[in-house]
């Protein structure tokens, strides 16, 4: 499959492609990654000037209507210069789900400030025992009048140091396991009772494990219909898959292009890397891996877009097939740049790592595999 682009979507393209190469090199990147605060604010709203956060919603919300392939596009980018601005969960997770379920009241009073750059989201859904089954959850929430009492714990919540507001799932029906009863919620960052226990991710981002030690939120800030967060985080998985293969299609374009580049300059035993002929054929098969994973990526956020039916089906497969064919590139080009490839100065181990933590957030392509057989 091979999307012809809009002459909007490549202008689109282009806006990102000139923003990032003028001011998101590597060197610069690994400079903002060892920040205190791990992530560039400066950066942050030069994507929301360029329109990138409003690109994605609705015009009917004030949106610039650019919907899955909007999101494929800047994630596709985004993952060609290892972008670690929380832009995944601020606007594809947090903002997808307010624009899907929120109430008119919600998107008004939220949606605007995520589209405009000026605060900053994520979404806690994993507790240790869920590991990717939603309704695993422990996390309670109890009705106190106008008011809902949260309690519980979630883990690694990417983006939570850096947030203003976080969309928690907990129970408000049922135990832990139930397919009903579990229910979404608006917390403040900075609510009475919420910790944060901060820490780095493999790939240099930030994230953090929350306690909920009964934090009051009002009845006003649940998300969507009591008892129905199951199918909303559903719906969400499927959305966050196809941005994810995005980004790992932009992250396996600049490995193959960094694995070639270093296999004609690169000698061993006199003579180029490339002219070995067992050399040539991996590099072949890592740019077969990144043409079927380009295919797939479309496929997914084509049939988004147009809303087609079996897309649960379709999500897990793309992640399945992507997530494998992102780690073959990954440790091919590791192992054909040696022992430097894992350096910290070198892209290739960094490209590495961000693909492993791609690979296992809303499911590893194992669990897709199983889930994909098990919708056949």
């Amino acid at each position: 499959m091979d999307i012809q682009f809009t002459e909007e979507q490549e202008l689109l393209r282009a806006s990102i492609q000139r923003l990032l190469h003028d001011q998101y090199a590597f060197d610069a990147r690994r400079k903002i990654v060892a920040s205190d605060e791990g992530f560039s604010r400066r950066h942050w709203t030069a994507l929301a000037d360029l329109g990138l956060c409003a690109a994605p919603f609705d015009e009917s919300v004030g949106g610039l209507g650019g919907g899955a392939l909007a999101t494929m596009i800047v994630m596709q980018e985004f993952g060609r210069h290892l972008v670690v601005e929380p832009y995944f969960e601020t606007v594809v997770l947090a903002g997808g789900r307010i624009a899907a379920v929120g109430s008119a009241a919600q998107r008004a009073a939220y949606l605007p400030k995520i589209m405009d750059g000026r605060t900053i989201w994520t979404l806690g859904w994993a507790e240790r025992p869920s590991r990717y089954d939603f309704d695993k959850v422990e996390t309670t929430a109890r009705r106190d009048g106008e008011h809902y009492v949260l309690s519980g714990k979630k883990v690694a919540v990417t983006a939570a140091p850096w947030a203003d507001k976080l969309i928690v799932s907990a129970r408000t029906v049922g135990d832990s396991g139930d397919g009903t009863g579990l229910s979404l919620f608006v917390v403040d960052r900075h609510a009475a009772n919420l910790h944060l226990q901060s820490f780095r991710t493999i790939d240099g981002r930030r994230a953090a494990e929350l306690v909920l030690m009964d934090v009051r939120v009002p009845a006003d800030d649940r998300l969507g219909a009591e008892g129905e967060g199951t199918a909303a985080l559903e719906a969400c998985r499927d959305r966050a898959i196809a941005a994810q293969c995005a980004e790992a299609v932009g992250a396996m374009t600049e490995l193959n292009a960094a694995t070639l580049a270093y296999s004609k300059t690169r000698k061993q035993f006199g003579v180029t890397l490339g002219t070995f002929q067992v050399l040539q054929h991996r590099m072949v098969d890592m740019f077969i891996a990144l043409e079927e994973s380009i295919s797939l990526t479309q496929h997914l956020n084509l049939s988004l877009a147009s809303n087609e039916p079996h897309l649960s089906r379709l999500a897990s497969g793309a992640k399945s097939k992507v997530g494998t064919a992102a780690r073959f590139v990954a440790d091919q080009s590791v192992q054909l740049h040696g022992g430097m490839g894992m350096s910290d100065e070198l892209n290739v181990g960094h490209y590495f790592k961000r693909i492993s933590a791609i690979n296992i957030q809303f499911g590893d392509p194992a669990f897709h595999l199983m889930r994909y057989a098990q919708q056949s």
